[in-house]
């Protein structure tokens, strides 16, 4: 927000902001670059229905019986719509689809259901907004002059708080269909289930409808991208890990990183399109072996296994992350 805001970018986050408690820091979305903001408290109140939200640095009062996620499209479509003359940056930080807040010290209201939305149910109310936000782009003109990135920080859980009986959470098993296969939830794994994730782009005009990528894009890659875009300065005496993916948006060759690395409570990997390899010495054929059933260890690589071990643990030992994983 930033690095587009000293750009002449408009700026705006809505929904979730998960880096400060905003009853102690009204200002600190505004100091980290965002000039607008409506965001729930997060550990401070509910997000779904009858929201705390902190809003133009105040707390609104008129949402008793208001569904968060409306709350923060609406917000973000009229920021659109005041600034569809210039260029804007609008962050939709979505709750959805994640469970209701669970660590207060009452449980936060239910819906009209008399519980809380299921997570397929959080999945469908994701869709219309993101479905009304698009369409509010088409309605006010900017269908062509604006890039829409949609991606998420993580797989889906393994389970989901669907209620409250005697003062506990009830829990649901979250299960996803990929043709006839069922996936369980993989969040706080380092497999494809946990942080292998969506990213869907529209650019009409730039970028080819139903056109698919197997180029390899992380997070970090996001800065760069949009500083590319932007045509803006990136932030100096900062060691940035990501590179830009514009060229993989635009369809041109070269496109997509060598490698990303992940790291979860004392586990790590590091991967290219192909293959991955673990801290403790594990590398798995990605291509073959999605699910990670079947480890190539060390004494057993086949060729093709051993050039890539040798390749990825080089990476791992550039990072400073050379922790068992060598040949």
């Amino acid at each position: 927000a930033q690095t587009l805001k000293g750009a002449g970018y408009a700026t705006e986050v809505a929904g979730k902001w998960q880096l400060a408690l905003l009853g102690d820091d009204l200002e600190h979305p505004n100091r980290l670059g965002f000039e607008e903001y409506s965001l729930f408290g997060w550990h401070e109140g509910p997000r779904y229905h009858r929201p705390m939200v902190w809003q133009y640095g105040r707390l609104r009062e008129d949402l008793h019986d208001a569904y968060g996620p409306d709350v923060y499209t609406d917000f973000m479509i009229d920021f659109m719509s005041r600034h569809r003359e210039e260029p804007f940056f609008a962050f939709y930080s979505m709750a959805l689809c994640h469970d209701v807040t669970d660590d207060l010290d009452e449980p936060v209201p239910f819906g009209p259901k008399d519980r809380y939305d299921s997570f397929a149910e959080r999945m469908a109310a994701m869709d219309e907004r993101i479905g009304r936000l698009v369409g509010a782009l088409d309605d006010l003109g900017l269908r062509e002059r604006t890039l829409v990135l949609f991606t998420t920080d993580n797989g889906s859980p393994r389970r989901s708080i669907l209620g409250v009986e005697e003062g506990e959470f009830v829990y649901e098993e979250v299960v996803s269909r990929r043709g006839d296969i069922l996936v369980p939830g993989g969040k706080g794994q380092l497999t494809d289930a946990g942080t292998r994730v969506p990213f869907i782009a529209r650019w009409p005009g730039v970028i080819e409808a139903h056109r698919v990528t197997d180029d390899l894009v992380d997070l970090t890659d996001f800065l760069p991208t949009f500083a590319e875009l932007a045509n803006a300065p990136l932030p100096e005496g900062v060691h940035l890990d990501g590179q830009s993916f514009l060229p993989t948006l635009r369809g041109e060759p070269g496109g997509g990183r060598a490698w990303s690395y992940s790291a979860h409570r004392g586990r790590s990997w590091v991967r290219d399109r192909e293959w991955k390899l673990y801290d403790d010495g594990q590398l798995f054929d990605m291509s073959n072996d999605p699910t990670e059933e079947q480890p190539s260890l060390p004494d057993a690589d086949s060729p093709g296994a051993a050039a890539a071990r040798e390749r990825l643990t080089t990476v791992r030992e550039e990072l400073g992350v050379d922790d068992g994983a060598s040949p």
